[in-house]
């Protein structure tokens, strides 16, 4: 009888956190129900799990550990959040592709080439389509077998559920992540949690952690505020993705500061994300205190993480506030301006291209400063540099003397004779390379053979597609040089010998082994040539640009790449010119001439990391 009691008690507690009575739980209530005994009682409910990944110890992390891909660690709850908000909030701005020069780099070429493959691949018959949707349902791992009730069950009717669906000792856990992905009304997460409760006696630490992920995504904060209380009251810390989503929760409330306070424990332990310091600076903006927005943005700068975007947003949108709380200072007008054309510069500096929501408040931020007369419009830019907007010719692609310098010695050091080089080659290959390109003159292109070949999926007709290719950089009076390996020179299907002989005459060969790689030859030749000289290849050289060892070297090289890359455009075939897709004469990044700012900006919908935006921001003071 003793037992019987304490759990009704117990059940009682939660049934006034969790605002849902059944009459046939609920039957007896005594005096014990206060909500000031809220945490004694919780406490006895509430269990952590056995499961070390949600242990409440507080260790450590290495700055090698999961990443939310700006520098900040990121767990897996924090993740199930970001991407259920961030899938809800993405909007594209552009109805329509607008009509550019044809270059790998501009956005929306690689998802173009993805669709155009899978319009190919969807060719295959329905029959063959069917059987290989059949295993893909049947390999989910029970993702959409459970699915949540349309209204709160009382627990006998969630028990015989639960029996329907095998008795899983992780129903309770599964049932809630289902109600998460199908965003079901509060009060059945809440009659859950009743059932366990009855059932059990106790409420695990992830079934509470599930529930607040509920909670946090349809903004039931008031329901968030209930349940930090409880498990601060429960468990002897909170983990990272809670201590998260208590931050996103708290400051979209009164009680914002709680969340600094929150940000203030977890930098104890770990570096908070650029996430839980951006909710931070928002809350911090939206109550007026810039003071603290501000400070959190420099330590956020200061320890080496890249802010999101929706932190630039909040600061721009949030400037010229007036209305001010006692004891709060505002920055002046001349340091906020300061502070926030800083935000420009770090995107220039970081090649950051601004989402379209931000180019707008950047917008707005200029056009509403007072005493200066500044006129923003949504712009292009010609093949030849030239802001349509204003006739402004934008900033050169090609590097200057310095740059290029400085790029030459990094890829010197770190690609053509980095850590895993002679993995790819043999010094003596690269000592007699070396040589070869020493004797000969400064080059004007330089070609990847095999790759260049390799573009024409018949493999009757490789050295006919690099023949091409050669015979037309020759037309044009260039001086070539031409990548291959070895095994190019013994005549076969793919190798014609009168071919490989005409290319030979067209232009000067180095063939290196057939186990070396090419890449870092055609780097070397390239950069030993000159500014002046290009290179001809599909490749992309992202693992060689990642061999760079800081982000200003990989960005620089990405410049050179974008100014220095040849791209055959279209198929090679015997009746027509082969013809390269247009190089860029301007470099895609924030630029200003002071009475005026070019911003390229979009929402990176369509656009791989290595493309750039084709759409602009044109900011012109008038004077």
């Amino acid at each position: 009888m003793a037992s019987t009691f304490i759990v009704k008690v117990r059940i009682c507690s939660l049934q006034r956190f969790f605002h849902y009575e059944h009459a046939a739980v609920f039957m007896h209530k005594t005096s014990l129900c206060q909500k000031t005994q809220l945490p004694t009682f919780a406490r006895f409910l509430c269990t952590r799990d056995t499961n070390p990944s949600l242990s409440g110890k507080k260790t450590k992390r290495r700055n090698n550990q999961q990443t939310d891909g700006q520098g900040g660690i990121k767990s897996g709850k924090e993740e199930l959040w970001n991407n259920a908000v961030d899938q809800k909030s993405k909007r594209s701005h552009f109805q329509q592709k607008p009509s550019f020069p044809k270059s790998m780099f501009a956005a929306g070429t690689a998802k173009r080439m993805a669709d155009l493959m899978k319009m190919k691949e969807s060719k295959i018959s329905e029959d063959g389509k069917e059987h290989e949707e059949e295993p893909e349902t049947s390999t989910t791992r029970g993702a959409g077998k459970i699915k949540p009730p349309d209204r709160p069950l009382p627990p006998s009717e969630w028990r015989k559920l639960k029996e329907s669906l095998g008795n899983s000792q992780r129903f309770d856990i599964q049932m809630m992540q289902a109600m998460f992905t199908y965003g079901v009304d509060l009060n059945i997460a809440k009659s859950l949690l009743t059932f366990v409760a009855v059932e059990t006696g106790t409420l695990s630490y992830e079934l509470l952690l599930r529930y607040l992920t509920l909670c946090v995504s349809g903004g039931h904060d008031a329901e968030v505020v209930d349940l930090y209380s409880i498990m601060r009251g429960s468990f002897p810390s909170l983990d990272t993705g809670a201590s998260s989503l208590f931050i996103k929760s708290f400051s979209r409330t009164a009680q914002w500061k709680e969340a600094l306070c929150i940000l203030q424990e977890v930098k104890k332990v770990f570096t908070p994300s650029p996430r839980n310091y951006g909710d931070v600076i928002a809350a911090a903006v939206q109550n007026s205190d810039t003071t603290t927005a501000w400070a959190l943005y420099d330590e956020l700068i200061a320890k080496g993480l890249s802010p999101h975007q929706e932190t630039w947003d909040a600061l721009f949108t949030g400037a010229k506030k007036t209305e001010l709380e006692e004891g709060q200072v505002a920055l002046s007008e001349t340091e906020e301006q300061e502070r926030l054309l800083g935000i420009l510069l770090y995107m220039r500096n970081n090649q950051i291209y601004p989402q379209y929501s931000v180019a707008n408040s950047i917008k707005t931020w200029f056009e509403s400063h007072t005493g200066q007369k500044w006129t923003g419009s949504w712009t292009s830019v010609t093949p030849k540099g030239v802001c349509k907007c204003c006739g402004s010719k934008l900033e050169s692609i090609q590097l200057t003397e310095e740059e290029y310098q400085e790029l030459k010695d990094r890829v010197m050091t770190d690609i053509i004779r980095g850590q895993d080089i002679f993995n790819k080659t043999t010094p003596e290959e690269l000592e007699r390379f070396e040589v070869f390109v020493k004797r000969k003159p400064a080059f004007d292109v330089v070609v990847d053979g095999l790759n260049v070949a390799n573009m024409n999926k018949d493999k009757s007709k490789l050295s006919d597609t690099l023949l091409a290719v050669v015979s037309e950089l020759e037309r044009q009076g260039l001086t070539v040089l031409v990548l291959g390996r070895k095994h190019m020179l013994r005549p076969s299907r793919s190798w014609d010998r009168l071919n490989m002989n005409l290319i030979q005459q067209k232009a000067h060969c180095f063939f290196t082994d057939n186990i070396s790689e090419d890449d870092p030859f055609l780097l070397y030749a390239t950069l030993h040539s000159g500014n002046h000289c290009r290179f001809v290849s599909r490749d992309l050289m992202r693992d060689h640009k990642a061999c760079l060892p800081d982000g200003a070297s990989r960005r620089l090289f990405f410049k050179w790449q974008r100014g220095h890359q040849l791209v055959v455009d279209g198929n090679i075939t015997a009746s027509k010119r082969v013809r390269f897709q247009t190089i860029p004469s301007y470099d895609t990044i924030v630029q200003t001439t002071g009475d005026s700012w070019h911003i390229p900006y979009d929402d990176a919908n369509d656009r791989s990391t290595y493309e750039v935006p084709q759409r602009w921001l044109c900011l012109i003071k008038n004077h």
